[in-house]
């Protein structure tokens, strides 16, 4: 699930125009590829990769007032910067305090790996799912 990464903690991340800057105080809890039709509508890709950070551990630390959100009503809320669009973030509507970290938007390495796929049901018929040998559901993965 994880590797080493150089780098030490905060881990720091930002927008494509670099006006919204965030930083990560303590490691991801794990990460994924989504290919729902939403993920890829939202980036324009087959798939997204995000990561879990714990909840507390995501500072908006410049251009908080650019962070904006779409709340989609049946899933997470997703954080963009409004100035670039870049996507940043998605909110555990849960717990407003994780945050699912988009792995583009981190300046380095951040030390994990995607540990499965979701959604393959919908994966875009374009572009062939890798044999990666992670595990693959349908829809969302079960919890636990």
């Amino acid at each position: 699930m994880s590797s080493s990464r150089s780098g030490g903690l905060p881990l720091k991340g930002g927008c494509l125009c670099g006006e919204v800057r965030f930083e990560i105080d303590e490691p991801l809890i794990e990460a994924e590829y989504c290919h729902c039709k939403r993920c890829q509508r939202r980036t324009g890709t087959a798939a997204s990769v995000t990561a879990l950070a714990p909840p507390g551990a995501v500072r908006i630390v410049q251009g908080a007032d650019l962070v904006k959100s779409w709340d989609p009503g049946d899933g997470w809320p997703k954080l963009f910067c409004s100035n670039c669009g870049g996507a940043l973030f998605c909110l555990n509507p849960a717990d407003p305090e994780q945050y699912g970290v988009r792995l583009g938007a981190l300046d380095e390495d951040p030390g994990i790996r995607p540990s499965f796929h979701q959604f393959v049901a919908y994966a875009a018929p374009w572009e062939a799912l890798p044999e990666d040998g992670l595990p693959r559901y349908p829809e969302r993965r079960p919890e636990g």
